[in-house]
């Protein structure tokens, strides 16, 4: 297959608004894809290269790009791939040299619009409207199959590539050898955001309400002795968690696999920073150092497979009554039942008090789907929000192409003088297409100058901007970012003179943290 043909149905999939039509333009080059062409395929259409992150960055890119394209496609998918995996394989002294040239010669046989989606898919910006959603229908589409079914097996593979591969090219007997295994991490299951716990109770009714920690998610399997702990992102971080290891190997499950969260505490048990908690994850070195000045607790809130039995299609209630058989009180997470909105807030509060992020809320009778942000699960958080000066944004991908889209967001710094702001950090989240129409025709009447994709701007916009948290981050000069930050609304009735100063973040950090 010529790459070209898979570039042109991820433009043509990006304009158009329709679903199903999404979905049948997918399936449509799915079945024109050779076996072992389909994993590739499937990963640049979700948007990111099947080897993940290749170590490239964005001035590496912009080397290697050269001043003319192709006039014709000629680039297949298989070479393509091949390319980018010689550049994951490429590390060491001169590997930078070596991958820009490698990167030069791909971009040199490409046409314009195949470097412009290299360039994207390689930087992870590549938002095309194809989401994993999507194309996991048109897996279904294209084998001829339940979507269910589909989104079954890739939930036990956490691969979608390789559901794709058995469904287009065995059909449902090929996804049937997908079952749950120990050691082979599940996607987690994900949680919709509620306005405020009577919302919670309105859309559950009597639910189980348990503390959200600001923790890091993990998933644990057990086999006898052997242990191995996994993230969010499915990787093994085994080694750096022997505190975790330790406590599910006291359990009494033989064979287990277990959903919870991974949180560093202060003495008095109130919870650490989450980027605190952060720094145990990824090392493996002087694990045993960094375990004895910051320890890890383990909590957990689920459990998948226990002894043989997986319970993946078991009410969340009666795995809760299987979690507390095997789990002690002190290892769970904090949790009460009820369909009383009253009670339910008093134990947000209780939630807040004690330094966690908020609750969550689980349907009794909800199986886990994993892998899925249904209406199950409920997420309660405080809301936070700022007023925030824009200076700059970048030019949107995809169905905001054409559109200012990514906001940089800066605090006002009086000790800068001459009214100086600070950043904070970047988010293109909340805006509705309105928004995007109006803030682009706004932006470029405040610009003052581009740099590549950026546009720069006069500090006169004000934006209220929502976000989950503040974390200490080396990227801004403020030494501060903020976590999911998301548009609220514009606040033409403030000047940039009234926006929220950097010392005011700075003081929610310090309650955050716990520092007076």
């Amino acid at each position: 297959m010529l790459f070209h043909e898979l570039v042109q149905t991820s433009h043509r999939v990006a304009e158009t608004s329709g679903r199903l039509a999404k979905i049948e333009l997918l399936a449509a080059l799915l079945k024109r894809a050779a076996p072992d062409e389909i994993e590739t395929a499937i990963a640049f259409l979700s948007g990111s290269p099947r080897q993940g992150r290749i170590g490239i960055g964005y001035a590496t890119l912009q080397a290697a790009k050269p001043g003319h394209a192709a006039h014709a496609p000629t680039l297949d998918l298989a070479r393509v791939d091949a390319t980018l995996q010689r550049l994951a394989n490429t590390t060491g002294k001169g590997s930078a040299q070596t991958k820009e040239r490698l990167l030069g010669e791909l971009f040199a046989h490409g046409t314009v619009e195949e470097q412009e989606f290299l360039l994207r898919l390689v930087m992870g910006e590549l938002r095309q409207g194809a989401l994993a959603g999507l194309v996991t229908e048109a897996v279904a589409r294209a084998a001829g199959l339940e979507g269910g079914v589909v989104r079954r097996a890739t939930m036990l593979a956490a691969d979608l590539g390789r559901v794709a591969h058995a469904a287009l090219t065995r059909g449902a007997a090929g996804l049937a050898a997908f079952r749950v295994e120990l050691f082979r991490p599940l996607e987690p299951m994900l949680a919709q955001a509620a306005d405020d716990v009577a919302d919670a109770v309105t859309r559950l009714g009597e639910a189980a309400f348990e503390y959200k920690l600001d923790g890091a998610r993990i998933q644990v399997h057990k086999a006898g002795d052997e242990v191995r702990v996994f993230s969010r992102q499915l990787n093994d971080v085994t080694p750096a968690v022997p505190e975790v290891v330790e406590a599910v190997r006291r359990l009494p499950l033989h064979d287990a696999i277990l959903d919870g969260e991974a949180i560093a505490l202060r003495p008095d048990g109130t919870p650490l920073p989450f980027q605190v908690t952060m720094r145990r994850f990824g090392r493996k070195l002087d694990v045993e150092r960094l375990r004895a000045d910051l320890p890890l607790a383990p909590f957990f809130f689920d459990v998948l497979y226990a002894d043989g039995a997986p319970l993946l299609d078991e009410p969340y209630a009666r795995r809760f009554v299987a979690l507390a058989a095997a789990v002690p009180a002190e290892q769970r997470v904090p949790r009460i039942v009820t369909a009383d909105a009253g009670a339910a807030e008093a134990f947000f509060q209780r939630a807040i008090a004690a330094g966690q992020e908020g609750l969550m809320a689980k349907a009794l009778d909800a199986r886990y789907d994993a892998g899925a942000r249904g209406a199950a699960w409920l997420k309660l958080k405080p809301a936070h929000s700022l007023d925030l000066v824009v200076l700059a944004a970048e030019w949107g991908h995809g169905r905001r192409r054409g559109r200012l889209s990514n906001l940089h967001l800066g605090a006002r710094d009086p000790d800068a003088g001459g009214g100086g702001f600070v950043m904070l950090g970047k988010t293109f989240k909340g805006m509705t297409d309105e928004m995007l129409e109006w803030q682009t025709a706004k932006l470029l009447e405040l610009e003052t100058r581009r740099e590549t994709h950026v546009v720069y701007v006069r500090p006169e916009l004000v934006v209220e901007v929502a976000f989950n948290g503040i974390q200490a981050s080396p990227t801004y000069a403020g030494a501060l970012a903020l976590r999911f930050a998301r548009v609220v609304r514009y606040r033409p009735d403030k000047s940039a003179d009234l926006a929220d100063t950097i010392e005011t973040v700075r003081a929610l950090h310090r309650r955050e943290v716990g520092e007076p």
